[in-house]
């Protein structure tokens, strides 16, 4: 099958103990970095820390398995917290496993219908936009368990701006030993990686090797255990943590269940697509490969209805995550297996010790997964140098997410984007009166001979702009009319009935209409619509001195 082609067969080929070896080193690292994400992402997303770690484990080593790339890592994101947590609150856990499983159909169906260049059509400032609004509604999401705050047992704290309500009307129940907790975590996270940097030491060496987020993990539940802070744990909020691995099961379903949570699964879908293909072209550019996105699509949708049948959550490829594993020596999808088996041994053996992982550090490493997704300085770029049509689209974008949710964000925005694209493509589209002087590839200056009139279209021909064909107006000496449409690639039916209706026009006063220089896809919708035959052969002609030569027979 030409469209699944994954990269795992090839890569065995010619595989070496050197390689195998950097694979293993490379996934162990990039578990490491996975660990506290996934739980904490797991968390920021409504369900419990160990689904994030299913999802992890089942999606990562399947997508690995089957994925058009050499090195992408997947697993949870938090691109998909703010989705997942609405569909949480809504459906409860079995609406969302329908809608993961119902995401990983669609992107199956999106490989094997060939969608995967498609992707590249979503505008590059809808991304950004709802990628900072992901990253506020991760913040905003976090506050309370940063600062310890208390809700009343009535709040009800779904939506981004309900959990923001919340937070300042709960402000006056702070709790001081969060707040230390939290902010000792930030430091880490925020000092750890400079020490790597700016060291040159050995010990700066090991720090630049060790995730800061496992640090803070490690030296938060230290500082919890050893001294008088009273903070929420995972323990706290979770009791019954498993530490085993959950058999495969369905979730009983109706139809209701899937007509009311199809959007979603629809947005997973697309974000998923989105997240991951991103994801390989930057891994590509690193390792000087090229990922098959078709192959890629497909992998994904076998991965979240696996991650779905053992109880995780959507995934989809993880840039940094991705980027650790080639940075570390990655180089084939076995280091995305690896990662996923040593996270699995975890699951299994140290569980238990994720109970103690204090809520604040929990709250701080997304705070920095948030900073680190927000590409804040990318949106402050665009809103200084970019046209206002994206500015607009963009922060739109950016504001529904916050304001509403991704489904209503990505919908608008794409449908601001069209429309704003028809207004610029339609104003640039023109019609003029041609004089004879031509300074295009026929070139010089011609005689037109008496009673001929000659309009040239600049700009595709569609509905937007269809309506500029009817310019073409006939005057009362008028014999012939050249219409010169060497500079239209491209035609639709709007375009196509105003067309006709000049040609009608044309033939109720006694003028001949001559089509002059028409392009290939023109001349396909003329034909299948009949206008040609209508018209006749003999008035389409390749070049303006052959237009010129019939006007002047005409007028014989």
């Amino acid at each position: 099958m030409k469209f699944f082609r994954p990269k795992l067969f090839t890569a065995m080929k010619g595989y070496k103990k050197e390689q195998l070896i950097n694979d293993l080193i490379a996934g162990l690292i990039v578990a490491i970095i996975a660990l506290p994400l996934s739980i904490a992402l797991a968390i920021a997303s409504g369900v419990s820390p160990e689904q994030g770690l299913y999802t992890a484990i089942v999606a990562g080593f399947v997508i690995a398995c089957l994925g058009g790339s050499r090195v992408n890592i997947s697993g949870p994101t938090a691109a998909f917290a703010a989705i997942v947590a609405g569909i949480v609150a809504q459906h409860g856990l079995s609406g969302l496993i329908v809608a993961t499983l119902m995401a990983g159909v669609i992107l199956i169906l999106m490989g094997l219908l060939r969608f995967g260049s498609l992707i590249k059509y979503i505008p590059m400032t809808i991304t950004v936009g709802f990628t900072a609004g992901i990253a506020v509604t991760i913040i905003i999401g976090q506050i309370k368990d940063f600062l310890g705050l208390t809700f009343p047992a009535s709040t009800n704290a779904i939506e981004t701006m309900e959990k923001l309500k919340a937070v300042f009307a709960s402000l006056g129940t702070i709790n001081p030993h969060a707040l230390i907790v939290g902010l000792f975590g930030m430091a880490i996270l925020i000092l750890w990686p400079l020490i790597g940097k700016k060291g040159k030491s050995g010990f700066a060496k090991v720090c630049a090797k060790i995730p800061p987020s496992i640090i803070a993990v490690v030296l938060g539940v230290l500082l919890v255990k050893f001294t008088p802070l009273k903070v929420n744990t995972i323990g706290t909020l979770y009791p019954d943590l498993p530490s085993g691995f959950p058999a495969p099961s369905l979730p009983s379903f109706s139809f209701e269940t899937i007509r009311s949570v199809a959007p979603s699964a629809l947005t997973i879908a697309i974000l998923a697509a989105i997240e991951s293909l991103l994801s390989c072209v930057v891994s590509d550019g690193m390792i000087g490969d090229k990922h098959d996105s078709n192959t890629e699509l497909i992998a994904l949708g076998v991965g979240n209805i696996a991650s779905g049948i053992f109880g995780g959550i959507p995934a989809t490829g993880a840039i940094a995550r991705t980027a650790a594993n080639v940075k570390n020596g990655g180089r084939s999808p076995v280091a995305g297996m690896v990662h996923a088996v040593v996270l699995l041994l975890f699951l299994l053996v140290l569980m238990p010790l994720a109970k103690l992982i204090p809520m604040p550090i929990i709250a701080a490493i997304l705070f920095m997964v948030a900073y680190n997704m927000s590409e804040w300085r990318h949106f402050v770029h665009i809103c200084k140098s970019s046209p206002k049509s994206d500015i607009i689209v963009m922060v739109v974008t950016f504001v529904l997410t916050v304001v509403f949710d991704l489904v209503v964000a990505i919908i608008a925005g794409l449908l601001l984007a069209f429309i704003l694209f028809m207004k610029r493509t339609s104003e640039v589209t023109n019609v003029r009166r041609w004089d004879g002087r031509d300074e295009g590839a026929e070139g010089g200056t011609r005689e037109i001979p008496d009673g001929t009139l000659i309009y040239e279209y600049n700009g595709p021909m569609f509905f937007a702009g269809a309506d500029k064909i009817l310019e073409f107006a006939v005057e009362e000496d008028t014999r012939v009319m050249i219409l010169r449409l060497g500079s239209v690639f491209s035609m639709d039916a709007t375009a196509m009935k105003n067309l006709e209706f000049i040609r009608e026009s044309c033939e109720q006063k006694g003028v001949r209409l001559i089509i002059s220089n028409a392009q290939e896809h023109p001349l396909r919708v003329m034909k299948k619509a009949g206008f040609i035959e209508k018209l006749g052969e003999e008035n389409f002609v390749s070049g303006i001195d052959e237009a010129l030569r019939l006007a002047a027979q005409t007028n014989e």
